[in-house]
């Protein structure tokens, strides 16, 4: 038996999968990060725990499916997007806490590019919008506030990277400084055309070339682990953001297909095939894979907040002591009665992008209780979505005839008929829901020989459950207007 181990580097927690070659899960280990937020709109984590602890749910994953290290025949690795790290080149120790991508410290620097009338060169280069939630503004911002960081980059001494980059440099015990394409897409340094950082953008955000890691492709193979550090080295053979390989896991190959998954934020992204397709809708364009020499594209609708609203829930208010008692409570009532929840926590994401909106709560009377706040926190996720679809259905030939779902919320049955009925179009959940590890262990599968065509990959998808829209029209028009009313509300042009 072939095995594959998948490490799953994400924003609340690490894990590690190991799936044989038919996709079937036969050890899963995960441990929690912590995000802290020293200041408002501040997000980060400690980069030493999270390599500490992707590396010890590997060791934990191994020792459970009781396998050896020599018995994997490739690793794939796939991460939370964004997210920067900045380190020392000669000691990997790491120079400043991780910036999450959720953080918004460089809405100033944002605004001022914005002010230069930059916002065409940066779409038309990067297939990004200008925005704190991607790489560039965070990278910046490290140089200019960290003491004697530009002067330590200036001497070549300093390494930037998204997690990836991170992870690999450590399980190679830094012998290799990289960057997978998909992931350097949404760096907004990378020419998408090209596939190479853009010297005219890193000259405009005056950052030198030498921090930046070199772009590989998806599948390429990287190198092996370290020797000592899992008992038996093991290739490291295939590398995806962790949103295209869910869109990769889900089997989406052909054009016109699209996944969403409910994480921490939520993420649709929808397969354009080989052409580069811009949007007019404020989405993002963004690069899916890059494999057996082709590259694909995809569009994206980026959420913020989806999870994260349960966990506030959870958190912030106390009304449920853990997250999966958020359907049982939403159950408890039959409608919100008119409560909506606009989760602009940390601003909207696609297709509204306003970072300075702000998180509104309206519709209540004295007859709301927590069950009204729970179903009105899942339908917002519902909503959100509904609005990325909107815009990349304007932007799109064909419409969506299906969305394939993973990540923990699609697991909400409730939440799934709502966005079926929202949206008016099936949503399918497929059995394994672990698609974004699966992408990046098949990534891998298919580089080491495991898979030789993506036709063989798309065998392992089956249905667990289609969930069909069941609203009428004019119920499914009151909601998303009453919606939109709050939505409105919650925009930072209003105050």
């Amino acid at each position: 038996m072939s095995y594959l181990l998948a490490l799953d580097q994400g924003t609340t927690s690490s894990r590690a999968i190991i799936f044989d070659e038919q996709g079937r899960v036969h050890a899963t280990a995960q441990r929690e990060t912590k995000i802290r937020t020293p200041h408002s709109g501040w997000v980060e984590q400690d980069a030493d725990e999270i390599w500490s602890s992707q590396i010890a749910v590997v060791q934990q994953a191994l020792a459970s499916a009781h396998v050896l290290a020599k018995d994997i025949k490739a690793l794939g690795l796939t991460n939370q997007r964004e997210t920067t790290v900045v380190w020392d080149k000669r000691t990997g120790k790491a120079l400043a806490p991780a910036i999450i991508w959720q953080d918004r410290r460089a809405t100033d620097w944002c605004s001022g590019l914005i002010q230069q009338k930059l916002q065409d060169k940066v779409h038309h280069k990067t297939g990004l919008r200008i925005d704190p939630y991607f790489s560039a503004g965070k990278l910046v911002w490290l140089l200019e506030n960290v003491d004697g960081l530009r002067a330590l980059a200036k001497q070549g001494h300093v390494a930037f990277g998204t997690i990836d980059s991170w992870l690999i440099w450590n399980l190679t015990q830094g012998a290799e400084h990289v960057i997978e394409v998909s992931n350097a897409s949404r760096t907004m340094l990378m020419n998408l055309q090209t596939q190479s950082w853009d010297e005219e953008l890193l000259e405009l955000f005056h950052i030198p070339a030498s921090v930046l890691p070199t772009i590989i492709s998806s599948d390429a193979y990287i190198a092996d682990t370290a020797p000592g550090l899992l008992g038996s080295t093991i290739p490291i053979a295939g590398v995806l953001g962790d949103q295209q390989a869910a869109l990769f896991g889900q089997s989406c190959f052909e054009i016109g297909t699209a996944k969403n998954t409910y994480g921490t934020g939520c993420f649709m992204l929808f397969n354009t095939g080989e052409e580069l397709q811009f949007s007019q809708n404020q989405l993002l364009t963004t690069l899916a894979w890059q494999c057996q020499n082709q590259t694909r594209y995809a569009l994206e609708g980026s959420v913020f907040m989806a999870g994260a609203i349960v966990q506030w829930l959870r958190d912030g208010l106390g009304i449920i002591q853990s997250s999966v008692q958020v359907e049982q409570l939403a159950n408890q009532v039959k409608s919100s009665e008119g409560v909506v929840l606009v989760p602009a926590f940390t601003g909207l994401g696609a297709p509204h992008w306003d970072s300075e909106a702000r998180a509104l709560l309206c519709g209540m009377s004295r007859g709301t209780n927590k069950a009204h706040i729970a179903r009105a926190a899942l339908e917002s996720i519902a909503f959100q979505v509904s609005d990325v679809l909107c815009a990349m259905q304007s932007d799109l030939s064909q419409p969506l005839k299906e969305l394939r779902v993973d990540g923990g919320a699609s697991q909400n049955d409730m939440l799934m008929q709502f966005q079926a009925d929202i949206l008016n179009v099936p949503v399918l959940r497929p059995k394994m829901l672990e698609s974004t590890a699966w992408g990046a262990a098949a990534m891998a599968g298919l580089k080491s020989g495991l898979f030789s065509n993506l036709n063989e990959i798309a065998e392992s998808w089956q249905l667990d459950r289609a969930f069909e829209p069941q609203m009428n029209e004019d119920e499914r028009s009151h909601h998303l207007e009453r919606w939109h009313h709050a939505l409105k509300r919650a925009k930072s042009d209003l105050y």
